[in-house]
């Protein structure tokens, strides 16, 4: 068989080649260009009629495009700014930033024992939400130290709860995980947590 001025007389070589041309087409099909959101829309919007206009030599096309200052121009920059947007785009509207559940969530109060034969740590804690929403799925970092100050251990634990808006909630022996034996005091604080 001859293909191209190629001759396979075997049937394996001609199944070498096959994947060879698979990846050929792959690669000339990545390589073409793909039409954008831009280029797909059929209508002109009326920024880009004006663009077009004032692109002309047509003094009195140019002329006929660009705002003319009335008598009741004013020097001041927003307004003239807001003459000069289309009417169907209106100015951007000023946004408060939303805030985090965590700034209204906080730990008031925290200790810990061990269980377990003296490996797991078991931590009673109160969480106060002063958010005007409910908060779930709150996760927590304590931080376990030796008596000497230095560092030991960091545990993570999600806590699958709601606490209600404007309340308190108390999580007595909840099971933090394993912990160094020579752990004397343990920190914990609150990492995120959803809204609900």
């Amino acid at each position: 068989m001859r293909i191209a001025g190629w001759s396979f007389g075997k049937f394996e070589a001609r199944l070498a080649v096959l994947p060879a041309i698979a990846i050929v087409g792959c690669v000339v099909w990545l390589m073409l260009p793909q039409a954008s959101d831009a280029e797909s829309r059929s209508a002109a919007t009326p920024s880009e009629v004006a663009a077009v206009t004032q692109g002309t030599d047509d003094p009195a096309a140019t002329q006929a495009t660009m705002p003319t200052p009335g008598p009741s121009a004013s020097t001041d920059p927003n307004q003239a700014f807001s003459a000069t947007l289309p009417l169907d785009i209106a100015p951007p509207e000023t946004v408060a930033p939303a805030t985090s559940p965590l700034d209204g969530l906080k730990i008031i109060s925290q200790s810990w024992r061990r269980g377990g034969l003296g490996s797991k740590a078991l931590v009673t804690f109160t969480l106060r939400n002063t958010n005007d929403y409910a908060v779930r799925d709150i996760e927590i970092a304590c931080n376990f130290i030796r008596r000497d100050g230095s560092h030991l251990t960091a545990r993570r634990r999600i806590i699958p709860d709601t606490v209600n808006m404007k309340s308190r909630k108390r999580y007595a022996g909840m099971l933090v995980g394993f912990v160094n034996v020579n752990a004397n005091k343990a920190k914990c604080s609150l990492v995120t947590a959803s809204r609900v």
